[in-house]
């Protein structure tokens, strides 16, 4: 596991693979690159790296004072099972920017344990709401 690094340098984020994986992806199903550009520049952005090839991706969309929602957390298939989606999801909760951030919400259909690891839980105390919609 030591030889994963994680950065916050955006100029590291190889666009190309990330947009890709992310697409084709279940959440991300229907996306573009313009969305993605979109996205990307208005989250704090968050990379794992193995030998300098990105393995890993994440973001978080934050006022950067008391709120974040943690989004397209994405590790490469190939590199799944090892932590990194973790140690990207530890290094968003504990960077030095988001060390205020008291509430911090996510979705997810199929990591509900990883995310448990680090402390979240659900969501069922008939606070939260939701709106959806079809974007134009």
């Amino acid at each position: 596991m030591s030889d994963y690094e994680i950065s916050f340098d955006v100029f590291r984020i190889d666009f190309r693979v990330t947009s890709d994986r992310l697409m084709a992806s279940y959440w991300g199903a229907g996306r573009t690159d313009d969305i993605h550009r979109r996205a990307f520049a208005n989250s704090l952005s968050v990379g794992a790296y193995i030998d300098g090839g990105q393995v890993g991706f994440g973001r978080a969309i934050t006022d950067r004072t008391v709120f974040a929602y943690l989004a397209d957390i994405i590790v490469w298939p190939e590199h799944r099972g090892q932590g990194i989606g973790m140690r990207m999801v530890r290094a968003l909760i504990d960077h030095p920017d988001l060390r205020s951030v008291c509430h911090w919400s996510l979705s997810t259909s199929d990591a509900h344990g990883l995310y448990e690891k680090l402390g979240f839980k659900p969501s069922m105390d008939g606070r939260y709401m939701r709106f959806d919609r079809v974007p134009e």
